[in-house]
């Protein structure tokens, strides 16, 4: 077992459960590492609006990553730094999303922006981040300050097939990446939740080998491959699960917890004993 000094977390998917609680356990589970000396913070993709509800209760102190690497904000949500997506590629975007009949959304570091206010996941959205949309008529006039554009679609495989395409049109111009089964970001370009990673690195002045990671979706590989100690949820897909050091328990089943005991505090407590023989796997 490695001594960690920072954990680094996503947040759904993850961090919350899938009604996007963070449960008593996962706050006492923060708190512990905390008693141990050891550093702990969130790699999102939502915006910084999305994280205020998780400061307090995690007593965040350290750089919060938002927008999948595109944005870094302090635990005031003070902006630290923010890229943009280019305004061709986020043109592209939409027309590419809108040619796929898929809800389209708009984010600047600010404001979520929606054309469509009864879309399927606004609901969702909006009990997730704690904010209201503002309804536009259109997006033009916000492209030059586009964060993250968004699709979000019922339907899966259109949305796989969308994202393939951007995927290679906007190779080199932008980050596409899905954030959750329903959910297409395209974010400023040759950043990611890795790169989040490097910039804690470089500031903390800590090893790779000395930090842990945990996530469940195809954006969180990025990060994954930064740290010497990653941990899947139960919820991930197959081909997560397969690069991480460990798989836990589903965000359901208070996954987050749980790996922290056993993973990074190497300890068993009375936390869901029976649950935790059951959920947790070594991939090592």
């Amino acid at each position: 077992m490695n001594d960690i000094s920072l954990v680094i977390s996503d947040v759904d998917g993850t961090l919350v459960t899938p009604d996007k609680r963070l449960t008593d356990t996962s706050v006492r589970a923060v708190r512990l590492l905390r008693e141990r000396g050891i550093d702990f913070t969130v790699n999102s993709s939502r915006p910084p609006m999305g994280i205020r509800m998780l400061i307090e209760p995690l007593s965040l102190s350290l750089p919060i990553g938002t927008f999948n690497g595109g944005a870094i904000v302090g635990p005031r949500l003070e902006v630290i730094e923010r890229h943009f997506v280019p305004e061709s590629a986020a043109r592209r975007s939409l027309d590419a999303l809108a040619s796929f009949k898929i809800d389209i959304w708009l984010f600047t570091t600010d404001d979520w922006l929606v054309c469509n206010p009864r879309g399927d996941y606004v609901p969702r959205e909006r009990h997730a981040i704690q904010a209201e949309p503002s309804i536009v008529a259109d997006f033009d006039r916000y492209l030059g300050r586009a964060s993250k554009v968004v699709g979000s679609s019922t339907d899966s495989a259109r949305l796989a097939e969308c994202e393939a395409i951007l995927r290679k049109e906007l190779h080199g111009q932008a980050s596409v990446a899905r954030s959750q089964p329903y959910y297409l970001d395209i974010t400023a370009p040759d950043l990611d939740k890795g790169t989040f990673v490097d910039a804690l690195l470089n500031q903390l002045g800590v090893s790779r080998n000395a930090i842990a990671v945990l996530g469940d979706m195809d954006n969180d590989l990025a990060m994954f491959s930064k740290a010497g100690l990653s941990i899947a949820m139960g919820n991930a897909s197959i081909d997560v699960k397969r690069q991480a050091s460990y798989v836990t328990a589903s965000n359901a089943e208070d996954g987050f917890a749980l790996a922290i005991e056993r993973y990074i505090l190497n300890e068993a407590r009375e936390l869901h004993e029976p649950a935790r023989d059951r959920a947790f796997h070594s991939r090592r």
